[in-house]
């Protein structure tokens, strides 16, 4: 059964603790560095190929950007061995901003969905743009997975929300790519804006389980499960 943070002492944070964040410091690294590349490469090949997903996943890069270094924040300061009650004051400063976070990829991905059905976007091939998104369909669901795990060590509802970041990019990018696939073999050139869509259903249910955790001052799971609360 999970122990939120504030029934935990005040003093120094547990060996056990610190090693799980710095797992997640390292975690957060690759997410910061790979963002960096992504939310570049992308808005840059978005703006020459006139495609407005491909520029639209590098700002949804840039809104994870921002989130990835918030938790990288937050980790560092259990890693570096400080209080518990600090250490719960980080948990909850980066819970809301993660929260925050996710409700701005909900209005992303509706605003650019909702343009692309608007405007008949069709999605134009970029290779550039394409191995990028190949590379977030393979890479963010591992990095999401690492990152659950981490979260469920720390009793963290930002890490938990920030891997929700990382399976929006990876379910963006493979929107991208499956619109291609369709528009060229079909012309089915509204099958990526209304697959992005619907995942709103499961991305609103991660912002709100945040966003519940944030208001709620706890660094538990943020699944809303009073037992895990005890």
């Amino acid at each position: 059964m999970a122990r939120p943070l504030s029934v935990l002492p005040t003093s120094a944070v547990p060996a056990p603790r610190a090693r799980a964040a710095r797992a997640g410091v390292r975690i957060e690294q690759i997410t910061i560095g790979w963002m960096t590349i992504e939310a570049l490469v992308a808005i840059g090949s978005g703006l020459l190929a006139h495609s407005i997903l491909l520029t639209a996943f590098g700002l949804d890069s840039v809104i994870e950007l921002v989130t990835g270094g918030v938790l990288l924040w937050r980790l560092s300061t259990e890693a570096r061995g400080g209080s518990m009650a600090r250490v719960e004051r980080a948990e909850n400063r980066a819970a809301w901003v993660t929260g925050i976070g996710l409700i701005l990829l909900c209005l992303y991905i509706i605003v650019s969905a909702g343009a692309g059905l608007l405007l008949h976007d069709r999605p134009e091939a970029s290779p550039v743009g394409i191995g990028l998104a190949l590379a977030a369909v393979v890479g963010m669901p591992l990095l999401a997975w690492r990152k659950r795990a981490i979260a469920g060590r720390l009793d963290s509802a930002a890490l938990r929300g920030d891997a929700a970041c990382s399976m929006t990019c990876a379910y963006m990018a493979a929107t991208l790519l499956v619109g291609l696939a369709l528009t060229a073999a079909l012309g089915w050139w509204w099958a990526d804006s209304v697959a992005a869509l619907a995942f709103l259903y499961w991305l609103q249910h991660e912002a709100r389980e945040a966003l519940d955790g944030a208001r709620a001052g706890r660094g538990g799971c943020g699944c809303g499960d009073p037992s895990c609360e005890a």
